[in-house]
C-alpha cells in the first residue's frame, strides 16, 4: 500500500528535475535546475503553488521537483571518499574483498613513505599501483601526470589506459560519504553547464570569486581548486545548506561534477563587503539610520545562528555584504560549527596538502585588516596559546576565544561589539594606535575602545555589554536585536 507524502510546508525550497511546459494558464513553467519556493498545497496533493526567482507564481506538479533539505551536520562528507590513510597491503586487500573488477581504493604507501598506491580488484586478485610523486605532480606510469589524487582517479575510472581495469566502483571508508552524492541527494548540486563565469570580483588564498549567471541571475561563485584544500569549503557549504534568512548570504547551491574545480554558488551582493562600502560611502552618504540599519540586519542573522546552535566564529565588517538595496548579509561561515558538525579531515594526504587544509580554514587575507592579525610565532611572542592556527583576528577575537579555543555564541556577541564599533567608525581598523602585540594584555586588564567619533552614546553602551570579559554577563543576540530595535523606536540615534 502506497503512503501518503506529507504535504510541504509554505516556505519549503525545491528544486526543478526536469522541465515543465505549461499546459494551463495558471501553471508555472520552469526548467530544470530552477529553485522554486512553496506558497500552499492545492486540493490535489500531487500539485502545488509555488513561486520562481523572479517572484512569478503559479501551478507546479509534485513529482517535477525535489523538496531541499540542509546536509545532516553528522555527515562526514568528503571529496575522496575513497582514500583510506595508513592502511596495509594486507588491509587493503581484506577492504577489496569479496573480489569485484573495478572496486577500488587508495592509500598511503607503507614501502614508499609519501607516495600512494592505487589499489584495483580485477579478476579475484588485487593490483597494487604505486603513484609516485615527480616535479610537483602525481603518475603511476611517469606518461599521464596529475595535479591531485582526484584528476587520476577521474582520468582512470573514464580509461584504464594501463591499468588492469578502468575504476570502476570507489570502496569508500567507513563513515564517509561522497560529497557529490550528498549534495545531490539533499537537492544543492547544480549543473556547470548552466552556469556562466563572467568576470573576477574577487581573489582569495584558495581561488578567484567570480560574478556569474545561473540561468539568466547574477550570483557570485567561490571557484576552489579541487584539491585536498578544498575539503575545508565542502565543510562551508555544508553549513549554508541548514542556514536560512533573509540576513545571511544564501547558498544557491554547489557544483562538484567537474574534478579540476569546485564552485560555491551564492545570491550576489552587488555592493561588496560592508568595510569597504562604509569606507567608500563615509559620513557624508551614511547617515545615523543607515547605521543603526545595518547593525540591526546582523544582530537579526547572529539571533538566527545563536537560535540554531551555530556560533559564527569570524564575526567582522569584512565578512558582512550589502546588497543592491541595501540589506545586510553574514557571510563567509568557513569557520562557522554546530556542536555535532563533523567532517572528514581527519585522513588527508598531508605531503600534498596545504597547511591551511590540514587546520580549520582560515579567513581569507584580502582585506587590510590582515595586517592586524597575528601569526602563531607572533601569538606564542605574546604569550598566547597557537592552537595550531596560522593566523588569528586578535581584534575582533575574545579573550577567552584566544586564551582557551573557547568559541560560543558569547564569544560571537563579542565580534559583534567590535563589527558595531567598524560600522560607527566609518570602517576603520579595531584598536587604532595601540600595537597589535599589546591589544590582548589591555584588553584583560579591562580596556574598552572609545566611542568612535559621533557615535550615539546608546549605541557604545551596547558595544561595551558585548566587551564584558566574563562571558556570561554579555547579553544574548536576542537582547542585542531588542536594544537596538529600542534604539531605532525612540529615534536615539539621532
Amino acid at each position: 500500500m502506497s503512503t501518503v507524502q506529507p504535504a510541504w510546508p509554505t516556505g519549503t525550497e525545491c528544486i526543478a528535475k526536469y522541465n515543465f511546459s505549461a499546459t494551463a494558464d495558471q501553471d508555472l513553467p520552469f526548467s530544470k535546475g530552477d529553485v522554486l519556493t512553496i506558497i500552499t498545497v492545492t486540493k490535489d496533493p500531487n500539485w502545488y503553488k509555488a513561486k520562481n526567482k523572479v517572484g512569478r507564481e503559479g501551478i507546479i506538479p509534485a513529482n517535477y521537483v525535489q523538496k531541499r533539505e540542509g546536509v545532516k551536520s553528522g555527515t562526514k562528507l568528503s571529496l575522496m571518499p575513497w582514500f583510506h590513510g595508513k592502511i596495509t597491503r594486507e588491509q587493503a586487500e581484506r577492504l577489496l574483498y569479496p573480489p569485484e573488477t573495478g572496486l577500488f581504493l587508495v592509500r598511503e604507501s607503507t614501502n614508499y613513505p609519501g607516495d600512494y598506491t592505487l589499489c584495483v580488484s580485477c579478476d579475484g586478485k588485487v593490483e597494487h599501483y604505486r603513484i609516485i610523486y615527480k616535479a610537483s605532480k602525481l603518475s603511476i606510469d611517469e606518461e599521464a601526470f596529475f595535479d591531485n589524487l582526484m584528476q587520476l582517479v577521474e582520468h582512470y575510472t573514464l580509461d584504464a589506459d594501463g591499468l588492469c581495469t578502468r575504476l570502476v566502483k570507489p570502496k569508500l571508508m567507513e563513515g564517509t560519504v561522497a560529497a557529490q552524492d550528498e549534495f545531490s541527494r539533499s537537492g544543492w548540486a547544480l549543473h556547470r553547464k548552466d552556469l556562466k563565469l563572467l568576470q573576477i570580483i574577487g581573489k582569495g588564498e584558495f581561488g578567484d570569486v567570480m560574478l556569474g549567471e545561473y540561468q539568466g541571475n547574477k550570483v557570485a561563485v567561490k571557484c576552489i581548486k579541487n584539491d585536498a584544500t578544498a575539503q575545508a569549503f565542502v565543510a562551508e557549504a555544508l553549513v549554508m545548506t541548514q542556514l536560512r534568512h533573509k540576513n545571511l548570504v544564501q547558498l544557491l547551491g554547489v557544483i562538484l561534477e567537474d574534478n579540476s574545480s569546485l564552485y560555491i554558488v551564492t545570491e550576489f551582493m552587488a555592493k561588496g563587503s560592508l568595510v569597504d562600502y562604509l569606507r567608500s560611502r563615509g559620513r557624508a552618504v551614511l547617515g545615523g539610520e543607515c547605521l543603526l540599519k545595518f547593525s540591526l540586519d546582523v544582530s537579526e542573522a547572529m539571533e538566527y545562528l545563536e537560535d540554531n546552535n551555530f556560533v559564527h566564529r569570524d564575526l567582522a565588517a569584512r565578512n558582512v555584504l550589502v546588497s543592491d538595496d541595501n540589506i545586510a548579509k553574514v557571510s563567509d561561515f568557513g569557520l562557522t560549527k554546530e556542536a555535532s558538525a563533523t567532517l572528514d579531515t581527519g585522513k588527508l594526504p598531508v605531503k600534498w596538502t596545504a597547511p591551511e587544509a590540514l587546520r580549520e580554514k582560515p579567513p581569507s587575507p584580502t582585506h587590510p585588516e590582515v595586517a592586524d592579525w597575528l601569526r602563531a610565532d607572533e601569538v606564542k611572542d605574546c604569550g598566547l596559546p597557537t592552537h595550531d592556527m596560522e593566523k588569528l583576528p586578535v581584534k575582533w577575537t575574545s579573550p577567552e576565544a584566544i586564551r582557551e579555543k573557547n568559541f560560543s555564541t558569547k564569544s560571537d556577541v563579542w565580534s559583534f561589539g567590535i563589527l558595531l564599533w567598524e560600522i560607527y567608525s566609518f570602517g576603520r581598523v579595531p584598536y587604532p594606535r595601540i600595537p597589535l602585540k599589546d591589544v590582548v594584555p589591555r584588553v584583560e586588564k579591562g580596556y574598552k575602545m572609545e566611542s568612535p567619533d559621533g557615535c550615539p552614546h546608546v549605541v557604545y553602551e551596547v558595544m561595551k555589554q558585548c566587551w564584558n570579559l566574563d562571558p556570561h554577563t554579555r547579553p544574548t543576540f536576542r537582547k542585542l536585536r531588542e536594544q537596538l530595535e529600542h534604539i531605532k523606536a525612540k529615534e536615539l540615534y539621532l
